[in-house]
């Protein structure tokens, strides 16, 4: 069976229902909202799998957040997404501000490191990369283990290593693929769009 390619407004779609899925968990609530349903979650190794009450193609992902000892800033959340109907991996990586912007970032493990990733954007809550990631990338982190890190440079040109864990990494990732499948609502197609 010949897969058709996946339009690249269908992939911006699907990254936008991304960052609007892990947004969810932080979003405001306005005084007349009624506040969102809480993500159903599970831990799975160092892995929290969490799915939201959202309807699109990709309303559960995988996370993992990792914060300062001593002052409990956050300082790397890792967050995988799977999306069904487009067979594609969804990626959203957070870590503090004060990083060179054009060096990127890398993840590396013991068997693998990845191409130079490109940050999205920055906030006050920190710097973005933000992909639709190719199903090997994943596929390597489950072979790998049992630790990973992402690779920083900071403005100031030093380098750092965000230490995440892979303990559960592939277990989780079962989890989420199954729950994807059956909690997806795929894209409709366009009402223009002709047969």
């Amino acid at each position: 069976m010949k897969r058709e390619p996946v339009s690249a407004g269908l992939l911006a779609g699907a990254f936008a229902g991304l960052v609007l899925v892990c947004g969810a968990a932080r979003a405001q609530q306005t005084a007349d909202a009624p506040p969102p349903s809480p993500p159903e979650t599970k831990s799975v190794g160092d892995w929290t799998v969490r799915c939201f009450a959202v309807k699109n193609g990709h309303p559960c992902d995988m996370f993992q957040e990792m914060a300062n000892k001593d002052t409990k800033q956050r300082i790397l959340t890792v967050s995988l997404a799977y999306d069904p109907g487009l067979d594609k991996h969804l990626m959203q990586l957070t870590v503090p501000l004060d990083v060179a912007l054009q060096k990127g970032v890398t993840i590396q493990t013991d068997t693998y490191t990845s191409p130079v990733l490109k940050y999205r954007m920055c906030s006050r809550e920190g710097c973005f990369v933000q992909m639709v990631t190719e199903n090997s990338l994943v596929e390597a982190l489950t072979k790998s283990g049992p630790a990973a890190k992402i690779n920083i440079v900071g403005d100031n040109g030093k380098a750092y290593g965000l230490q995440f864990s892979l303990k559960g990494f592939s277990a989780a990732h079962d989890d989420l693929v199954s729950q994807a499948r059956a909690k997806a609502v795929p894209a409709a197609k366009s009402a223009n769009a002709k047969p």
